[in-house]
Order: C-alpha cells, then structure tokens, then sequence
C-alpha cells in the first residue's frame, strides 16, 4: 500500500506519550481537559490528548486495535475516493478525536477535577468505518472463544458503550468511545452513501 497513515499515527502517539510519561509537565499539559479549555482557552487539548495515554497497556490496547483495522480502513478509502485515501483516513481519526470528545467537554466544562487521556474514540471510529465498510467480516476477540460477525460485535459494542455510559463510576470515558464510533459511520456514509444503501456491496470485491 505503501505510505501507511496508520502507522504514522502509532510512531507518534507512541513517542509523544512515553515523552510524556518522562515529563510530567507535558503530559499535564496535553490531556482533555474542559474546564482549563475553555478558561484558558488551550484549544489543542480537543487533539493532543489522544496522542498521549494513562500507561503501556491503554497505550498498547489502542494502537493494537488501530493496527489490525487502520490499514484495511486506509486501503478501503483510497478504492471509495479514487486515490486519496490518505487525506480521507486522516479526516476519519481527527474527526474521531475531536466529535468524540464534545459530550465530555459539554458534561464537564465545569468540573475542575475532570481529566480524560487517549485515542480510544478516535480508534472507535476506525473500527466502526471497517465495520460499516466490511459488516459480516469475522472479528475474533481474546475473551469470546469463537469469531463473530463484525456488525454483530458492532451492535454489542455500541449497546455495552451506552450502558456503561449511563451507569458511570469506572473512570472509564464510554461517551468518547460511543460518539467516536458513531462518528466512523457517519463519516464513511458520507464518503461513500452506497454503504448504506448497499450494506456490505464491498466484500464482494474481496
């Protein structure tokens, strides 16, 4: 395929967030943070903190579930956009980071002690444009023993995101997770409407 976006992004939220582990003050300088946004008005906190995370295992989880789908999301965009895939990727995961994270930023604006690091809903809308893109694609996971279709697992995700959303008190950000999937679809409907009004035309062509 040649240039790899996806790999770009994992090169560089890997270097960013273990400089930011090294360094205090850039990592507290670089994450969500809605009551300093808008004090202050430091904008970049709506990008910069998807490209530092918590520790190595929120680190790895991300950019493991971005490997396995961003570069089948990449070649899929440069057959549906004759060519610039690329600058279509790049769209899905900034717009990913930034749609995934107004809900937070509404529900805390006012909450000094409210904190969110990572790329989760950007890498939620990755996998979402791949499920929208290749609905009954098997999707194999470590905790469920057999392969399941991807929008069988895409139904489980959104309905689990929404629950524990609503639920709360596992410090976990669902509502970046949820909106930053519904994101994925969204965007790649609109890159391609005949996904929508074909659903799964694209996996004849595998």
């Amino acid at each position: 395929m040649g240039f790899s976006i996806t790999l770009l992004i994992i090169i560089v939220t890997a270097l960013v967030s273990i400089g930011a582990w090294q360094d205090r003050r850039v990592f507290l300088a670089l994450l969500f943070e809605p009551f300093v946004i808008r004090a202050r008005g430091e904008w970049h906190r709506f990008v910069t903190h998807a490209f530092i995370h918590a520790d190595g295992y929120h680190l790895f989880v991300n950019m493991f579930v971005l490997y396995m789908f961003g570069a089948n999301v990449e070649r899929l965009y440069q057959g549906l956009t004759d060519g610039s895939g690329a600058l279509a990727f790049s769209g899905l995961y900034l717009g990913g980071i930034l749609f995934s994270s107004l809900v937070g930023y509404r529900r805390h604006i006012h909450d000094p002690g409210y904190r969110a690091v990572g790329a989760s809903g950007a890498v939620a809308a990755v996998l979402f444009a791949h499920i929208l893109m290749l609905p009954t694609q098997s999707i194999y996971l470590m905790f469920i023993p057999i392969p399941i279709p991807s929008f069988v697992f895409g139904i489980l995700y959104l309905a689990y995101e929404r629950y524990m959303d609503k639920r709360g008190g596992d410090n976990v950000a669902h509502d970046a997770h949820f909106h930053g999937a519904l994101f994925g679809v969204v965007y790649t409907a609109i890159v391609e409407p005949r996904l929508v009004l074909e659903l799964g035309y694209l996996q004849g062509g595998l």
